[in-house]
């Protein structure tokens, strides 16, 4: 489950921040091609905050949808899953949204 150590380097950049303070809420973008699983996240999240000043913040998830060009036709397409495949039958994209794992914005109080 790779969702546990992407929740903890989320966790240890936020607490970095936090300088000290309650962090309360944490908001992240993840594109629908990184493979992460918006509810093992939460559930990863949860865990990796235990005993630091982030234990008992809200995790927002923001999803991004795959976009990708295809070579071959042209065509913009929304990707929904990992399978990079065009409705043209080509596989040759490149890829221009989907992959991102940010941390959006956090609230400390």
């Amino acid at each position: 489950m790779h969702e546990l150590a992407i929740a903890e380097n989320i966790v240890d950049a936020v607490c970095e921040r936090a300088d000290g303070r309650p962090v309360r809420r944490v908001t992240v973008r993840i594109g629908k091609l990184t493979a992460v699983v918006p509810r093992a996240m939460l559930f990863c999240f949860d865990l990796a905050t235990e005993g630091t000043v982030a234990e008992g913040a809200r995790l927002e998830i923001e999803e991004r949808a795959g976009e990708a060009r295809c070579r071959t036709c042209g065509a913009e397409v929304v990707l929904a899953d990992p399978i990079l495949l065009c409705p043209c039958g080509s596989a040759d994209l490149a890829v221009t949204a989907g992959r991102e794992l940010q941390i959006v914005s956090m609230e400390v109080g």
